[in-house]
């Protein structure tokens, strides 16, 4: 049967391994950016190559490696809660921050056999660990927000929020169509009062739709995933995030079965002002853009098989948003499929 249409088994089994590795949900990370304290529940770059294609059960695993730094905006947003600051304050005093990442995210997933509306179900949870770093080079002090204290060093380890995650994939031999849903439970490790945080401290929910074209004959591959991330108020703070819209792109080609490279990027951007009672900067809308290679690997594994996949992001054109790059690292463990667990093809 041609590759171009419904794929044979053995490229079945391959690309089943590939977008497992490519498109698992990879949120969970405490990145500084827009909204309160400078953190967004969305990470850019969380879809790659394949991102709408048909998946299967496995499990992820995902070392995510962020330095980012930021100037007064973030650094001040960071902070007030901390100061206790009372009042409006401006967002452009002269501070720096600085801020690492590194977290292992798990994803155990499931791939429900029978099709629901002609399409392949699965859910899933991921579950993040990992540490969070962050230095101001001055503080901020009083309900005022006068600048003129130390520098200022917390670093935290421990469990983030857990993210369960679902989505609904259709398959039209080289088109195929996605839509997903997130969302945040925050139980992770937060504390208003630190400038480092694992959790988010409120809850989010995010939806959308993908798109993926894989052309196997050729190598040739093409994604896109648009999002919104509706957030909650901040029980703590009582701050509330805007709306954010994120697009994943993906552009890819596999030069063999076991080889695929290209680029990947996204773009994010806060649609609606920030709000609330805790809310001293004002609407303080992000924006970032983001472009870099991403590379797989395919790995055979006796009756299992294995995928590791790399991912590197540059940021460009930040506002209101901390900055700099990102790096994934991603492995994939799955069963090779049996009929039963085949995608269904539509003609």
């Amino acid at each position: 049967m041609s590759l171009s249409g419904a794929p044979n088994r053995a490229h079945r089994q391959v690309l089943g391994t590939l977008v497992l590795a490519f498109a698992a949900f990879a949120g969970g990370a405490t990145v500084v950016s827009a909204d309160e304290s400078g953190i967004s529940f969305w990470v850019p770059g969380t879809y790659g190559a394949l991102a709408a294609a048909p998946l299967r059960f496995s499990i992820a695993e995902i070392y995510y490696h962020s330095p980012i730094k930021g100037g007064g905006d973030v650094a001040i947003a960071r902070q007030i809660p901390i100061a206790g600051v009372t009042t409006k304050v401006s967002a452009t005093l002269d501070i720096h921050i600085g801020v690492q990442n590194d977290l292992l995210l798990s994803i155990p997933s499931y791939v429900f056999a029978t099709p629901v509306l002609g399409g392949q179900l699965q859910i899933g949870l991921l579950i993040p660990y990992g540490r969070n770093k962050v230095f101001v080079d001055q503080t901020i002090v009083g309900p005022m927000g006068v600048l003129g204290g130390p520098p200022m060093t917390s670093a935290v380890t421990g469990i983030g929020d857990l993210e369960p995650q679902t989505s609904l994939r259709w398959n039209f031999g080289v088109h195929n169509f996605m839509v997903y849903a997130t969302g945040d439970v925050p139980i992770g490790l937060y504390n208003p009062l630190s400038l480092a945080n694992v959790g988010y401290g409120h809850g989010a929910i995010d939806g959308g739709g993908g798109y993926t074209y894989f052309n196997a004959n050729t190598g040739d591959e093409f994604s896109a995933v648009l999002g919104f991330t509706y957030n909650f108020t901040n029980p703590s703070t009582q701050y509330q995030n805007g709306v954010d819209v994120h697009l994943d792109w993906s552009l890819s080609h596999f030069f063999t079965k076991d080889f695929n490279f290209g680029a990947a990027g996204y773009f994010y951007n806060q649609a609606s002002c920030d709000h609330g009672s805790g809310d001293k900067l004002g609407c303080f809308e992000s924006r970032v853009l983001g472009v870099g290679p991403q590379a797989t690997f395919v790995i055979p594994l006796g009756n299992q098989q294995g995928a590791l996949n790399l991912k590197w992001y540059r940021d460009f054109d930040p506002a209101y948003r901390a900055h700099g790059w990102s790096g994934w690292l991603t492995f994939v463990l799955s069963n090779n499929p049996t009929d039963a667990q085949r995608t269904p093809t539509h003609r």
